[in-house]
């Protein structure tokens, strides 16, 4: 690993320690917090308002809202949430994808959709990884270009996740594949377009 991979490698690794330790509640947490009913539902009230401007705003709202002890009425917060929640689905869904080379079995196409696949959804975890970087690195100053490289990056990841799922338009794919990538993919790429749409008020708040 060269100088540059390592520092890269270190820099999401302490992206991913900042938001488990200060912006994603574990269970346990979650479960013991003693809010007030009231307060949590003015809470899942900002988060579905939020949500009205998404891509999929009930998608949105049913990630979103088990988190809103943790987001409150902060749109920052809710979106570090977003994106966290979108970095985890597309590294579960790359690893989905890697198991399937183990199969025996597949067609050709089957094998060239995989092949491409894991190339793709590769490239939009990258594009992730870097959104988290910054935005646990956020700097108070100038937030409107950080938010607009954090924009290209969604933006290039949800392309990634498209050109993953158009591999399948006409191909005859066996039920292996197409539950291992197509549907997960779908989902995926409803929480990156949820992503995206959200970056707007952060710029304005």
């Amino acid at each position: 690993m060269g100088a540059l991979q390592f520092s890269q490698s270190l820099a999401f690794s302490f992206a991913i320690l900042f938001l488990t330790f200060n912006i994603i509640p574990t269970v346990v947490s979650a479960t013991t917090t003693k809010s007030s009913s009231v307060t949590t539902k003015t809470y899942k009230k900002y988060i579905n308002k939020a949500c009205q401007s998404a891509t999929y705003p009930k998608d949105c709202y049913a990630s979103l809202s088990k988190y809103a002890s943790t987001i409150q009425s902060d749109p920052v917060k809710l979106y570090k949430v977003s994106l966290y929640i979108t970095i985890k689905a597309a590294r579960s869904t790359s690893s989905s994808i890697s198991s399937l080379w183990l199969l025996k079995g597949l067609s050709p196409t089957d094998r060239a959709i995989v092949r491409d696949c894991a190339e793709n959804i590769g490239n939009a975890v990258d594009q992730l990884k870097d959104s988290l970087t910054k935005m646990a690195n956020l700097e108070a100053t100038d937030r409107e270009a950080q938010m607009e490289n954090i924009r290209t990056w969604v933006s290039a990841a949800l392309t990634d996740e498209g050109t993953c799922t158009d591999e399948f338009d006409g191909q005859k794919v066996s039920d292996a594949v197409n539950k291992k990538i197509k549907k997960p993919v779908f989902k995926l790429a409803k929480l990156t377009s949820n992503c995206l749409a959200l970056i707007d008020p952060i710029i304005k708040y």
